[in-house]
């Protein structure tokens, strides 16, 4: 056997064999891909909804409010990104009622995306979201990307429990990729936040090159936010299909004999 190492970023690969063909097995050879650098933007909802408080409270007792701990989760995002490759760039856009550059140059530099992200602040009502504008900045910004052998990915933050984003863009034309981190109101008479899920769902099926991960949360919790970024982590050019993940693994599985409780975002851990 035959397997081909690729080592994300630099597009060098190793192979590797063990084994011969007995038995009527035939050999097979996994062929060697280039894994491109990336050029991440993450586009913030800074509608008042991103205001709403989480059940997460601050050492003091004060509650989290959702655009603190988005904060957080791209400052921790940025960190580790680049622990695993340091040629990886970031720039920011916020969303309003179409999107608009907070950072329009890529960058590697740590202080600067931590600066542009702490100044960050929310707007008024925004009402409707268009998401066009996002697409065509990214679709320009990617075309510069590949010029430099890298790929472009959009990360969309959206907080709105009853505002179905809306785009206008071809179907042919998918030039980056495409992930969604939805952080929504429990359903109620005043919002449809799963009427919002499947149309952003059906936006990142329409754009994304690479397989695009969409992740949810209505339970208020910032661990539920952190969990589903360090998965946002994937490279693209390396993902499972969303279906097939099984990332996080669930606690429940510790130990035989250990009962169960259910903690209060639903996931459940073995008490001893």
């Amino acid at each position: 056997m035959e397997v081909a190492v690729v080592r994300e970023g630099d597009g060098s690969s190793s192979a590797a064999s063990g084994g011969s063909s007995d038995g009527g097995k035939s050999r097979y050879t996994l062929q060697p891909a280039r894994i491109s650098n990336e050029d991440i933007l993450f586009c913030i909802d800074v509608d008042k909804e991103s205001l709403v408080e989480m059940k997460s409270t601050l050492s003091n007792g004060r509650p989290i409010i959702r655009l603190e701990a988005i904060k957080q989760a791209i400052i921790l995002f940025i960190n580790a990104k680049l622990m695993i490759n340091p040629d990886h760039r970031f720039a920011f856009a916020t969303l309003a009622r179409t999107a608009t550059w907070l950072k329009k140059e890529f960058s590697n530099d740590v202080e600067s995306a931590v600066s542009v992200i702490r100044g960050l602040s929310a707007t008024s009502s925004s009402g409707q979201a268009d998401l066009t504008q996002l697409f065509r900045i990214a679709a320009h910004e990617a075309k510069k990307s590949r010029a430099q052998n890298r790929i472009l990915r959009v990360v969309l933050i959206y907080c709105r429990s009853s505002v179905k984003p809306q785009h206008q863009w071809p179907v042919n034309q998918k030039l980056f990729t495409f992930d969604v981190m939805y952080l929504h109101d429990r359903p109620g008479s005043n919002n449809c936040p799963q009427a919002v899920y499947d149309v952003l769902g059906d936006a990142l099926d329409h754009v994304s090159e690479y397989e695009g991960y969409i992740f949810e949360s209505g339970q208020g919790l910032a661990r539920s936010l952190f969990r589903s970024m360090s998965v946002l982590l994937a490279h693209p050019q390396q993902r499972r299909e969303q279906d097939d993940l099984d990332v996080p693994k669930s606690l429940l599985k510790k130990s035989l004999g250990s009962e169960l409780a259910i903690v209060e975002d639903g996931v459940p851990v073995a008490i001893q």
